[in-house]
């Protein structure tokens, strides 16, 4: 996420008129969840698991720029966020060490292929169950249910929801569902795409466009890195369920990492996880979707 990081540093200060940027927030290692390890587990009938016990750890894939979801540091190498806290506690409840875990940043057009491949034992970043990806892979939870949103300016009091778009320069990743929802139903709004998120966010920060819209799970991530700068407003206007892919064949594997959920929301650590990320953008922990354990096929 280097451009929004840049923004951040420097490109505030000019854009806003104010001395100096806001700091750099993220979550902070000693208010994570302690995730301990379920020590004699065993899962045999998984061919996924067995591998993973052979080599000794997990290798999980993820996202590498979405704040406070999946973010990787570019110093350090290490992942953070809360998709990246889920799959520690997953990990610990399949009996691994998530310290141990081999994270692997997927795009997001090479998910399928990678669990297909064996490339990773399963993927948790923003990764929406949708029955025609549900012919390649397999899904567990889902976790979270997210929802398109717009993400704005906290000094913008005009736009509380989509039925405000109208005349306002609204971004998003070109070609991607949210912006041809936009499209679609919106189109008094004008509309405007690029590559990735992170540089609709640059343009907002420098009133370049009014509004940004994707999931608000990845808005609320923006947001909580300059929380004086940035809001999500209104209510979600779609549902996306956030699963845990796992290789299309390995229903047990499917079906463990659904218990590790389960036991996750019980017993509090998917609400830590929560507080710890993207809890710090201000957004309380929503009610954990209910688990859809579909039938092996």
């Amino acid at each position: 996420m280097p451009a929004l990081l840049l923004a951040l540093a420097a490109v505030l200060a000019a854009a806003c008129g104010k001395e100096g940027s806001p700091p750099v927030k993220g979550p902070q290692p000693e208010t994570l969840p302690v995730y301990p390890v379920n020590t004699g587990f065993q899962l045999p009938e998984s061919p996924t698991w067995r591998r993973a016990e052979s080599r000794g750890y997990l290798t999980v894939g993820a996202k590498e720029d979405q704040p406070y979801l999946g973010e990787k540091d570019p110093a350090t190498g290490i992942y953070s966020g809360f998709d990246i806290e889920i799959a520690k506690m997953v990990a610990a409840y399949l009996g691994f060490d998530p310290a141990g875990i081999h994270f692997r940043t997927i795009a997001s057009a090479n998910r399928e292929t990678a669990l297909q491949n064996g490339q990773i034992d399963y993927y948790v970043g923003t990764y929406t169950i949708n029955d025609m990806r549900k012919k390649l892979v397999g899904f567990a939870g889902p976790y979270f249910m997210a929802g398109q949103s717009l993400l704005v300016r906290t000094d913008e009091h005009d736009i509380n929801g989509p039925q405000d778009l109208a005349g306002k320069r609204v971004c998003s990743a070109t070609g991607s569902t949210p912006y041809q929802r936009i499209k679609a139903d919106y189109p008094k709004a004008t509309l405007v795409g690029y590559d990735t998120y992170s540089i609709c966010v640059d343009n907002l920060l420098t009133y370049q466009v009014d509004a940004v819209t994707t999931d608000d799970a990845i808005l609320i991530g923006y947001a909580a890195k300059a929380p004086d700068e940035l809001k999500v407003v209104g209510k979600p206007f779609s549902q996306e369920p956030y699963g845990i892919g796992v290789p299309r064949s390995d229903n047990a594997l499917r079906f463990a990492i659904d218990d590790a959920l389960a036991a996750g929301e019980k017993n509090g650590q998917w609400k830590q996880a929560y507080d710890a990320t993207l809890g710090l953008s201000g957004v309380p922990a929503p009610q954990p979707p209910p688990i859809d354990r579909y039938p092996a096929s």
